[in-house]
């Protein structure tokens, strides 16, 4: 078995059970934490209003202008990233692969039958501009002192782990420095490692930020703060 086998088969199979578990794992408890029962007398009882919260906070208010370039930056990463993901065919097709695992292969053919997906040469662009885009947080994250003083490793390893299948994937695209399947080989591994890392790291937001937005919202609306 050669290193791309091995990516292929058993490495493959032992990150996407480790991501699965990870992501239950974590969904399921902080299902089961425990609140404690707000006593007091809700303010506004229409507190449903507090949902607005997750798309109200995903536009940065005019208090925060200063913080604009760097959201903006974000959003243009993670565009760039759902389009490697979810839109590049050799993607499209693994994605097919791995569902059809789990769902009958009916319900996955009529998913992706019309799926839509890119050039090859318009997702290397989108790539490399979500590179710059994270080489550019990663600069404002050690540079602002602020930002600087909240970090910690979890957010210096999730940018590592997110940055290296793009960068592993382009060189493998433009078949750069090596063989073209140890570049591929080593490309499918660094996804593996961030499919390990993903549930137990900070990007775990992807599951958690809309529901947390959502809940601090419907808590706020019931206190009768401004939102």
């Amino acid at each position: 078995m050669d290193l791309l086998d091995f990516a292929r088969g058993p490495a493959l199979n032992v990150a996407t059970g480790i991501c699965i578990f990870g992501i239950a794992w974590r969904l399921v408890g902080l299902l089961l934490l425990r609140f404690r029962r707000d006593l007091s007398a809700p303010r506004n009882r229409a507190a449903w209003k507090g949902l607005m919260l997750m798309a109200t906070r995903s536009v940065p208010k005019k208090e925060f202008a200063a913080t604009a370039f760097i959201e903006i930056l974000g959003y243009t990463f993670h565009l760039g990233l759902f389009a490697v993901v979810f839109l590049y065919l050799p993607h499209v097709l693994l994605l097919v692969d791995i569902l059809k695992a789990f769902l009958p292969v009916p319900v996955v053919d009529l998913i992706f039958r019309f799926w839509p997906t890119l050039p090859g040469g318009a997702l290397y662009f989108l790539t490399s501009v979500s590179v710059a885009c994270l080489v550019v947080i990663l600069l404002h994250r050690v540079i602002n002192p602020v930002k600087r003083l909240i970090s910690n490793f979890d957010d210096y390893m999730s940018w590592l782990m997110t940055i290296t299948p793009l960068v592993t994937g382009m060189a493998a695209y433009m078949h750069l420095v090596g063989p073209y399947q140890i570049l591929l080989a080593i490309h499918i591994l660094s996804v593996e490692a961030l499919m390990i890392w993903f549930p137990f790291g900070k990007l775990m937001h992807m599951f958690t930020m809309f529901a947390v937005r959502g809940v601090t919202g419907v808590l706020f609306e019931r206190k009768g703060a401004t939102l």
